[in-house]
C-alpha cells in the first residue's frame, strides 16, 4: 500500500484547524506523515495545533506569512512519502480518506492525479458536490476538462487529491504569485500530460461556514495574483484543444463580471473576455455579456442584497432552532 505525506498550510484558522487535524489522526490508514506549515500565525492557531503529540505529526513555523503556494511548496519539500496530499486548515477529510484513496492508487497505478468526491458544508449542512460525472460513473479514468466544463464544480481540489511526489516535481508545483486558482493551474499542468482518476465517492468536506475574516477569498484579487490572466503560456493548447477551450471560457465568463463591473480592473476583463469563443457559449449567457454596462451594475446590486438577506434569514432560523 502506498504512503502518503499529509500536508496543511495553516494561517489564522485557529477555530477550524482542531477539526481538521483531528480528521486526519482519525483515518482508518495509518501509514502518513503530516506536516503543517504554520504561516505565521497570529491568531493562537499554534497553541491548538501544539497540543497534538503523534509523532507523526510535524510543525514547521515561518514568521510570516508566505502565502499558500509557499507554504504547499515548502510542505512538498520536506515530505519524505512518495505520495502527496492536501487538506486545508479549515476542512476536513472523511475517516477512510486516505484509505481509500490508497485503493484507488493500486488500481490505477500509472496515473498522475487522483481524486475523490466531496461535500459542500454550508449554512451547516452537506451537500454533495455537483462535479460534471455522470450519476452511475464509480471510478476511472476523466476527461478533466470536460467534466469540469459541465458544471464548473471542481472535481478536482485542494482538499481531495493525491499525487506522486515525482509528477508533483516535474509539473514545478504552486506558482507563488497565484492567490486565487493556484490549485487549477497546477492540475491542468499534470492533467495534460497525465491520466486523471477520480473515485465518485464523497471523502472530503469542504467547508463554505467559515468566518468572512477567516477567508482569503471575500475580495477580487488583482489579475497578476488570480489564474485566468495568467495562463499565457497555455494558448497553444486553448487553440488545438477544444476541451480546454471550453472549459477556460466558461471559467472567464463565470469568474469575470465582478472584474468587470469595477472600474479598476475593467479594462483587463475586457481583453481576457475578447478570447472567448461566443458561438460556443450558452446563450442566456451571451445575452447577459451583451446588456449594458448600468444594467449588470443594477443587477449585482440587486443579487447582493438578496445573498445578504438570504443569510439573515438563515441566521434567524438558526437562532430560534437553537432557543
Amino acid at each position: 500500500m502506498p504512503r502518503f505525506s499529509v500536508i496543511i498550510p495553516l494561517y489564522n484558522k485557529a477555530p477550524y484547524v482542531r477539526k481538521t487535524v483531528e480528521s486526519v489522526l482519525g483515518q482508518s490508514f495509518g501509514d502518513y506523515e503530516l506536516i503543517i506549515i504554520d504561516n505565521g500565525s497570529t491568531d493562537g492557531s499554534s497553541d491548538v495545533v501544539a497540543v497534538f503529540t503523534d509523532p507523526r505529526i510535524r510543525v514547521v513555523r515561518s514568521e510570516k506569512n508566505m502565502g499558500v503556494s509557499n507554504a504547499r511548496n515548502k510542505g512538498v519539500t520536506l515530505s519524505t512519502a512518495p505520495y502527496i496530499t492536501f487538506l486545508d486548515a479549515d476542512d476536513w477529510w472523511e475517516p477512510t480518506f486516505l484509505e481509500e484513496m490508497a485503493g484507488l492508487i493500486e488500481r490505477y497505478p500509472d496515473a498522475g492525479i487522483y481524486g475523490t468526491g466531496y461535500y459542500i458544508v454550508k449554512n451547516g449542512k452537506k451537500r454533495l458536490a455537483p462535479i460534471g460525472v455522470d450519476s452511475d460513473f464509480t471510478e476511472g479514468d476523466i476527461n478533466y476538462c470536460k467534466v469540469y466544463a459541465k458544471t464548473l464544480c471542481m472535481p478536482l481540489t485542494s482538499i481531495t487529491v493525491a499525487m506522486p511526489r515525482d509528477i508533483f516535481d516535474e509539473s514545478g508545483g504552486f506558482k507563488p504569485q497565484l492567490k486565487l486558482g493556484e490549485d487549477f493551474d497546477l492540475w491542468i499542468r499534470i492533467v495534460l500530460k497525465h491520466k486523471a482518476v477520480l473515485l465518485n465517492k464523497p471523502l472530503s468536506n469542504y467547508n463554505q461556514d467559515v468566518d468572512v475574516t477567516y477567508r482569503g477569498t471575500h475580495h477580487l484579487r488583482e489579475p497578476k495574483e488570480h489564474m485566468l490572466w495568467n495562463l499565457g503560456y497555455l494558448e497553444p493548447v486553448e487553440k488545438s484543444n477544444p476541451d480546454y477551450k471550453q472549459l477556460i471560457d466558461n471559467m472567464r465568463t463565470y469568474s469575470l463580471m465582478p472584474y468587470l463591473l469595477t472600474k479598476q480592473y475593467r479594462s483587463a476583463a475586457r481583453q481576457e473576455l475578447a478570447k472567448v469563443d461566443w458561438s460556443r457559449q450558452r446563450e442566456d449567457i451571451v445575452r447577459l455579456y451583451n446588456k449594458p454596462l448600468f444594467y449588470l451594475k443594477l443587477r449585482n446590486t440587486f443579487l447582493k442584497a438578496g445573498a445578504t438577506f438570504k443569510q439573515r434569514i438563515i441566521r434567524m432560523k438558526d437562532k430560534v432552532s437553537t432557543v
